[in-house]
């Protein structure tokens, strides 16, 4: 009897050991998936957290615009918590902390249009983030990676000046993924590769490097 004890206390242990930093991992990466800081007090991205990861970082940045640019989902049910399953609609909770949300659809365009126009995409997302009103802005989408990616790329090389080989890069470090960096990848050529820089960062709010 004392050795089947000793066998399930271990066996417990064991599993104590083993699940607790999944446990840890899987409720830090839903609180604040992917959370970066783009431009101190100008745009944050992510991707898409629980309703209580939405809060803390809402007020750790004072937040005031939620770009939400998942297509397949324009008002993401979320999780309250990792462990409670019970949602709210993402608007719904913007509207309770006095945030402004929006959704924009990361559209592309016929290549036969490129590179006299852009998608639209783009313009929303910079017509949002001229205005200093708006700041700061969190730009997300599921995962944090692509879609978020690219818009903000735009970001950068628009107000930053960089150029679309430094975009690039950051896009890989953060896990776009080698092989979709490249121009068969229309994402990556309407967004960046054919990206032209305007003259709207004179006088938006946003300070450029």
């Amino acid at each position: 009897m004392q050795k089947w004890l000793r066998w399930m206390f271990g066996l417990g242990i064991a599993a104590l050991v083993t699940g607790l930093p999944i446990v840890f991992f899987r409720y830090d990466y839903t609180t604040s998936k992917r959370l970066r800081e783009v431009a101190p007090g100008v745009l944050y991205r992510s991707g898409q957290m629980s309703a209580d990861g939405f809060t803390a970082a809402i007020a750790r940045y004072g937040i005031r615009t939620v770009i939400n640019v998942q297509d397949d989902y324009p008002d993401p049910d979320l999780w309250l918590t990792f462990f409670n399953r019970r949602t709210i609609k993402e608007s719904e909770l913007c509207q309770q902390l006095g945030v402004r949300y929006q959704f924009i659809q990361p559209d592309l365009i016929s290549r036969r249009r490129i590179p006299a126009e852009r998608p639209a995409a783009i313009n929303q997302f910079l017509e949002i983030v001229d205005d200093p009103a708006n700041h700061p802005v969190l730009l997300h989408c599921r995962a944090g990676l692509h879609r978020t990616g690219v818009l903000a790329a735009v970001f950068r090389m628009e107000y930053q000046r960089w150029t679309p080989e430094q975009a690039i890069t950051e896009l890989k470090s953060y896990g776009f993924g080698e092989f979709a960096c490249s121009s068969a990848n229309d994402y990556i050529t309407q967004y960046i590769l054919t990206y032209r820089r305007g003259n709207r960062g004179q006088g938006t709010g946003v300070s450029q490097e």
